[in-house]
């Protein structure tokens, strides 16, 4: 779809990269598979060396920040907050950072169109039998989908009212709604178009949608779902795992070979987890014993600027934590470490969790540990080799190549962190306010809800006490304290 304009490849890795962050969670999935895929091709058509592989490890990263992710559940966990405050919170911000990215390819394209050119004409597999590339078709398509879904979007409440569901719906709902109908709209035009072979769509709105709305729907299994308050997390994660086997299953890609690696790999990462959890426990137990965490408490009171300079200093800290520890050793040890600190400091904790979930990102792209750096190493090629299509020789990926792409993207992301810790609202604004209970309101409700006829207390007047609930019931006369003498001698005066 790219093909045509400068950095249309870049462009294309890192929405893919999004997709793919928003399907899985998984940043070693992400980059191994671009890395396989998209390298190849960047390489063969003259992509600078850095920037494509900057693309690369920075769009498998999105896999941090952007829901269902990894680091965000963690995090949740730690900080004692909701997996869906989490994902809501993230959404945002994680859509800006693509968008960042984006800019930036757009930026090279401008400023460098020889580091990011287009393919050429040769390279362009769909093409009409006019000698078009059917983009006016997609365009249209996409259109029609788009009115598709803001008619949905308009007329959503009545068709709920229609439905026997008065009750107003949340912008999620509508927006999720919308989206889907939008999607299955092209889906089904699509797959109308090709059955019935109407000749209404090109050869490369078909490919795009058939290729693009399955994601879609697996996103919306995940996400949508624990969104529209349908499913929890883990609820959500289930069904996302279900709808992954159905789609293998209907492509015809799921064999006992992929299901056993499948199953072996959660596996090892659940007990990976385990151990560290166990490891991060006892550690938290042990500082706890030695008070600790009153003096990481004191430590920080003494710090300047207030919740500005905590957020400051701790995200420095793990930016340099971050050189050398994986975010599931920062994530178990030290944000235990500082939680309480922030929230002492009234420091909303999903703001706090989003701020740290995006700096985290840098740990997969900082040298020498950047574990996305490491992913690449291992599909990238290592040696010169022949290109199958063009019959050119490539030279080979160096390490040091890698390392240099990925230092453009850690400027993004830690410019996002700042722009996060500027404008909490981006995090805080999409969370549902907690609901504030009124006493006295609740007080009425409750004398509403019981009626004088059927409370089964007398009358007020003759026994004293109220139709108060809330009121606690009159305390009964002490009873007479009793002689032993008394009734010893009346026992007597009894007997015969």
């Amino acid at each position: 779809v790219f093909g045509p304009i400068r950095g249309g490849l870049g462009i294309a890795v890192v929405l893919v990269g999004a997709l793919l962050a928003a399907t899985t969670g998984v940043v070693a999935a992400a980059v191994i598979s671009m890395g396989l895929i998209s390298l190849p091709i960047m390489l063969r058509y003259g992509y600078n060396r850095s920037i494509a592989t900057g693309t690369i490890t920075a769009s498998g990263t999105l896999a941090q920040a952007l829901p269902p992710s990894l680091v965000l559940i963690v995090l949740a966990d730690q900080l004692g907050r909701s997996v869906g405050d989490m994902y809501a919170g993230a959404m945002i911000p994680g859509l800006m950072l693509v968008g960042l990215y984006l800019l930036f390819i757009a930026a090279v394209a401008i400023f460098k169109p020889q580091w990011v050119p287009a393919l050429p004409l040769e390279a362009r597999v769909y093409r009409e039998q006019d000698g078009s590339g059917g983009y006016r078709s997609l365009m249209l398509l996409i259109l029609a989908s788009t009115l598709v879904a803001y008619l949905w979007a308009t007329f959503y409440a009545d068709i709920k009212v229609y439905f026997g569901r008065p009750a107003p719906a949340s912008s999620e709902e509508v927006v999720i709604g919308a989206i889907m109908m939008g999607s299955l709209f092209a889906l089904f035009a699509a797959l109308a178009n090709k059955s019935l072979r109407l000749n209404l769509l090109s050869r490369l709105t078909e490919q795009v949608t058939f290729v693009l709305i399955p994601p879609l729907a697996l996103i919306f299994l995940v996400l949508g779902t624990i969104f529209l308050g349908i499913a929890t997390p883990t609820e959500g994660g289930a069904m996302g795992a279900v709808g992954a086997l159905i789609m293998a299953t209907v492509r015809g890609r799921l064999t006992t070979k992929v299901l056993g690696q499948a199953l072996e790999n959660s596996t090892k990462l659940s007990i990976f987890v385990m151990f560290i959890l166990i490891g991060s426990t006892i550690f938290g137990f042990t500082f706890s014993a030695a008070d600790g965490k009153v003096w990481v408490e004191h430590l920080f009171d003494k710090l300047p600027g207030g919740q500005i300079g905590f957020l400051i200093f701790v995200n420095l800290l793990v930016f340099g934590l971050g050189f050398f520890l994986d975010f599931f050793e920062i994530a178990f040890i030290v944000i235990p470490l500082l939680a309480p600190v922030a929230e002492k400091l009234d420091i909303n904790l999903i703001w706090f969790g989003i701020i740290i979930a995006m700096n985290l990102q840098t740990s997969f792209l900082t040298p020498p540990f950047g574990f996305a750096l490491f992913y690449l190493r291992s599909v990238a090629p290592r040696n010169d080799y022949i290109d199958k299509v063009t019959k050119k020789r490539i030279p080979r990926i160096t390490t040091e190549q890698i390392y240099k792409g990925s230092i453009s993207f850690i400027i993004l992301q830690l410019i996002m962190v700042a722009v996060l810790i500027w404008q909490p609202q981006l995090v805080t604004g999409q969370l549902k306010q907690d609901v504030q209970m009124d006493d006295s309101a609740a007080r009425e409700l409750l004398m509403n809800m019981i009626e004088p006829a059927d409370s089964g207390f007398e009358d007020e007047e003759t026994t004293g006490s109220t139709n108060d609930p809330l009121e606690p019931p009159p305390e009964e006369p002490p009873a007479a304290e009793e002689d032993p003498l008394k009734a010893l001698q009346e026992s007597l005066k009894t007997r015969p």
